[in-house]
Parts: C-alpha cells; sequence; structure tokens
C-alpha cells in the first residue's frame, strides 16, 4: 500500500468512526476523489476488520482505541512493562544484532540492554536510538525516513528502503493489537509496510505485549499470530491463551511479579 493511499484510507476511516457511519457519496465528496475510489477503500478496509459495510456506505466498527502520545504512554503500566523487557532483555546475547521497534514496552527494553557489549542496535525510533546514546559497547544504526510525529517513529518508504538493507538476529517489536483470529494489527495505515518489512528482518520475531494488548482489532492488518517466534507478556494474561498460543508454535514468556 502506498503512503497517499494509505493516508487517503486512514482519514475514511477517521471520519467513519467520527459519524458512526458514512455513504460512499459523502466520502467522495469529501475527499475529492471518485466513488469507484471510495468502494474499493472501503472493500479494503471491511477486510481487515476496520469497518462494516452497509447499503451505500459503511458504518464504524467497535475497535481498539486510539493511543495517546508515546510519550504520555511511558507510565502506562509501567510495571508490567518493566518485567516484560527484563525477561525480553534476556533473549539478547552479547554480539548480537538486533532490531528494537517503537513503543513504550521496547523503549523499556532498550533500557535494559543499554550497558551491554559489542551489540549492534537497529531501530526506526527516535526514543529508542536515545536509549543508547551513552552507550559506548553498543552500535546504532537509525533508519531514516518520515517521523510520525506521535509515536517518534519513522516509517514510510525511505524506512523500508533502508531496512531491506539490514539483516539483524532477532526482531524485537510491540503491537497494538493481538488477536488468535484477526492477527496482529496496528492503528495507523500508512504504517503498515514498514511494519511488515521489519518483520521481514529476521526469522526470529520477539513481540512485547501486556495483557491489554490481547483480544484487540485495530484498522491495520499487518501479520498472522502465527509469524510470532516468542512472545513476551505479564502474568495477567488469561491462561487459556497462553495455551491456543503454544498450540500454534509460539515459545510464551511470562513475566511474573
Amino acid at each position: 500500500m502506498d503512503l497517499l493511499k494509505a493516508e487517503r484510507q486512514q482519514r475514511v476511516l477517521d471520519a467513519i468512526r467520527t459519524a458512526g457511519r458514512a455513504t460512499v457519496a459523502e466520502l467522495s465528496e469529501r475527499f475529492a476523489v471518485s466513488e469507484v475510489t471510495v468502494r474499493r477503500d472501503l472493500a479494503e478496509l471491511a477486510e481487515h476488520g476496520a469497518i462494516q459495510r452497509a447499503h451505500g456506505g459503511a458504518i464504524a466498527r467497535s475497535s481498539s482505541a486510539p493511543q495517546p502520545p508515546v510519550v504520555q504512554r511511558m507510565a502506562d503500566l509501567q510495571g508490567c512493562k518493566v518485567r516484560i523487557a527484563q525477561a525480553a532483555a534476556r533473549l539478547v546475547d552479547d554480539g548480537d544484532s538486533v532490531f528494537i521497534g517503537s513503543g513504550t514496552t521496547t523503549a523499556h527494553v532498550a533500557r535494559e540492554l543499554a550497558g551491554r557489549r559489542k551489540l549492534t542496535v537497529v531501530t526506526n525510533a527516535l526514543n529508542v536510538a536515545m536509549e543508547f546514546a551513552v552507550s559506548a559497547g553498543v552500535t546504532v544504526v537509525v533508519t531514516g525516513g518520515m517521523m510520525r510525529e506521535s509515536e517518534l517513529s519513522l516509517i514510510g518508504h525511505i524506512t523500508e528502503q533502508s531496512l531491506r538493507e539490514v539483516r539483524v538476529d532477532k526482531v524485537i517489536i510491540g503491537m497494538r493489537a493481538i488477536s488468535l483470529e484477526r492477527g496482529m494489527t496496528n492503528d495507523y495505515l500508512p504504517e503498515v509496510m514498514t511494519d511488515r518489512a521489519i518483520i521481514e528482518m529476521a526469522e526470529t520475531l520477539i513481540v512485547v505485549a501486556d495483557h491489554s494488548k490481547f483480544g484487540q482489532t485495530s484498522s491495520a492488518y499487518v501479520a498472522p499470530v502465527e509469524r510470532i517466534s516468542t512472545l513476551v507478556t505479564d502474568e495477567q494474561i488469561d491462561p487459556e491463551l497462553v495455551n491456543q498460543l503454544v498450540h500454534l508454535g509460539i515459545a510464551v514468556i511470562v513475566a511474573e511479579a
């Protein structure tokens, strides 16, 4: 999905969520595109579970609530995130090369790794990179790209091009919403292709996610749950969900209090 198309679809989705519903004609006039283009956008949004098609338009679906900016979320569930970060950091060995994605839990992972030796960190998150500003034993590679201000992350075509030039041993990312049925989803459509490029950097995908992320669905499909190699979460996760994830071949680490 190209960035302009993704941004348009994000605006269409925002309009539907704000009003609760919208017609094809209304959206066509509002965004100055043809009704054929609107119908195509609605079909793709409905395929990802972001909206529900209705006669002549679409209606909003309930989904995970929009996130506040990353700097405001650092203190949310901080105890859980710190424990998850400590457990995830133990999966990284000195000498590894690792990608660390944007988000709050991943920022805590970066803090846990800041004192390591001979570690190479690749990231598209400015706040993650800053955690290593005085770490003599860590080589930091920051991708280029367009900054998403609320997340302090770099996304888009330039980011994706630079990611294709790099291979790492492990990828550590957070995820906005995780559902066994709907997979891993994000809440910002223009970021999807960047997320997918990140996932392709290594076979080993470590997802760090607290219990609040599960059973949720956001607007942008990223990848199936089965793509996860190791999930690191907290003790409040549903034990039955853990069993289902293990049954899918995913290693689950529960960071106990």
